[in-house]
C-alpha cells in the first residue's frame, strides 16, 4: 500500500475551476431537445453557456480558491437551471450521454468554431452528445504543468472510475460505466498524454498536430489532461457528467490534492514515475468498464485491485493536502457515498432495469434537487 505522501508540501493548495456540462431532455420522452437558448435567456448572470449541441448547456464556477466557492457556485446554477428546465418541459441530466435518442444528430451551435468543428470531424460529430466535467486546477508554470501528468497518471484511471457516468446508450445498458470514456477514444489525440520534457517538447508535438491536419488548433487537443491554451492551469476532461454538483466539486478537490502534492515533488528534484504506456491505457479500459463495481487494473505494477482498495490508497496519499485545507471530510463523505451506492453509473443502470427512462429521468431530476 502507498503510504501517505511524505513530501513537504509548499504554499497554499492551487486554486481550481469546475466546467459542468448538461443535457436538455424531454421530461415525457427523455429524448434530447434543443433548449439552451430559452434556457441562457431565463438564467442572467449564472454563466449559462452554450455548448456544442443546443441540447446541452454548461456552466462553470469562477477561480475557486475553497470549496465552499465551487459548492455555491454549482448549487445556485443547478438549482435555477433545472427549475428552468421544468419550466419548458425538460430535464436537466447530469449525465455523460443520453440513455435514449443519439441515432437523431445534434442541432449544433451556431458558432464559428463548433461549424468549423463540424466541419472537419464530419461524420463523428453529429451524434456526439458527450457531456463531462472539466477541472482546471492552477499551476505556477506551463513546465510544472507538464511535469505533473507522469506524477498523477496512476491514479487517472481510479479518477475515471468514480466518475463514470454514462452506462445507457441507445436505449440498452452497454455493459460499460463509462460508455462515453470509450467515445472519447474516437479524437485525434486521445487518452493520456505521453510524457513530455518540459513545456516546450508540449508545444512542439501539438504543433505538429495542427500542422498535419490532425488538429485545426491547440484548442482541441483532447488528451485526458492537458495545458489550457486560455488559462494557466492543466485541465482533467476525462470525468462524465455528474448526477450531483456536490459530487462534481469532491472530484475536483481530489484532483487539487493530487496536483498539489504532484507540484511538491517536482519542486523537490524528486523522480517522476514512469508508467508503461499500454499498462496505463489498458488500466483506463477497465476503469471505463467496471466503475467502482469490482476491480480495477493498477498501472504501476499491471495488478488487479479491488476497486476500493485503490481509491482508499488514493486518500490516504493526498490526505496531508486535504487536512491542510479542510477538505478530508468532503472527500470521505463523497467516498463513503460511493462505496454504498456503487457509483453514478451503477445507480443509473439499476434506475434503468427497474423503471427504464422515466425511472432514469427521474435519477436525473433527484440530482438536481440535491442542489436545491
Amino acid at each position: 500500500m502507498t503510504a501517505r505522501s511524505s513530501v513537504t508540501l509548499r504554499g497554499d493548495a492551487p486554486r481550481f475551476g469546475v466546467e459542468e456540462e448538461y443535457l436538455l431532455l424531454d421530461s415525457e420522452t427523455g429524448l434530447p431537445r434543443d433548449g439552451a437558448d430559452e434556457l441562457i435567456a431565463e438564467l442572467p448572470g449564472l454563466r449559462a453557456e452554450h455548448e456544442f449541441f443546443h441540447s446541452q448547456l454548461e456552466t462553470a464556477t469562477p477561480v475557486c480558491g475553497t470549496a465552499a466557492e465551487a459548492f455555491d457556485s454549482l448549487r445556485e446554477f443547478r438549482s435555477a437551471a433545472s427549475a428552468a428546465a421544468a419550466r419548458h418541459g425538460l430535464v436537466l441530466a447530469g449525465t455523460g450521454l443520453p440513455p435514449i435518442g443519439a441515432t437523431e444528430p445534434g442541432r449544433v451551435t451556431d458558432n464559428p468554431r463548433y461549424g468549423r468543428i463540424q466541419t472537419e470531424m464530419r461524420e463523428m460529430v453529429k451524434r456526439y452528445y458527450s457531456t463531462g466535467t472539466h477541472v482546471h486546477i492552477e499551476v505556477p508554470s506551463r513546465d510544472a504543468g507538464v511535469d505533473v501528468f507522469p506524477r498523477i497518471a496512476r491514479w487517472s484511471p481510479v479518477l475515471v472510475a468514480l466518475t463514470a457516468n454514462s452506462p445507457i446508450w441507445l436505449g440498452a445498458d452497454s455493459g460499460y460505466a463509462s460508455w462515453r470514456y470509450l467515445q472519447l477514444q474516437q479524437w485525434s489525440s486521445s487518452g493520456y498524454p505521453p510524457r513530455f520534457e518540459d513545456a516546450a517538447e508540449y508545444e512542439r508535438i501539438v504543433e505538429g498536430l495542427v500542422r498535419t491536419g490532425a488538429l485545426f488548433d491547440k484548442a482541441l487537443v483532447n488528451w485526458s489532461i492537458r495545458l489550457s491554451e486560455k488559462f494557466p492551469t492543466i485541465e482533467l476532461r476525462t470525468a462524465d457528467a455528474q448526477l450531483a454538483s456536490d459530487d462534481a466539486v469532491a472530484f475536483a478537490l481530489i484532483l487539487r490534492a493530487l496536483v498539489h502534492h504532484a507540484l511538491a515533488e517536482g519542486e523537490a528534484g524528486e523522480q517522476s514515475p514512469a508508467i508503461q504506456p499500454d499498462l496505463l491505457r489498458g488500466a483506463h479500459w477497465v476503469a471505463a468498464r467496471n466503475g467502482l463495481g469490482s476491480e480495477l487494473a493498477d498501472p504501476e505494477n499491471g495488478e488487479s485491485r479491488a476497486a476500493f482498495e485503490l481509491v482508499d490508497e488514493l486518500v490516504e496519499r493526498i490526505a496531508p493536502s486535504l487536512e491542510a485545507t479542510g477538505d478530508l471530510a468532503h472527500v470521505e463523505r463523497f467516498v463513503a457515498a460511493r462505496r454504498a451506492d456503487g457509483g453514478p453509473a451503477a445507480m443509473q443502470s439499476r434506475a434503468w432495469r427497474e423503471g427504464g427512462i422515466a425511472a432514469v429521468l427521474e435519477l436525473y431530476r433527484q440530482g438536481s434537487l440535491a442542489a436545491a
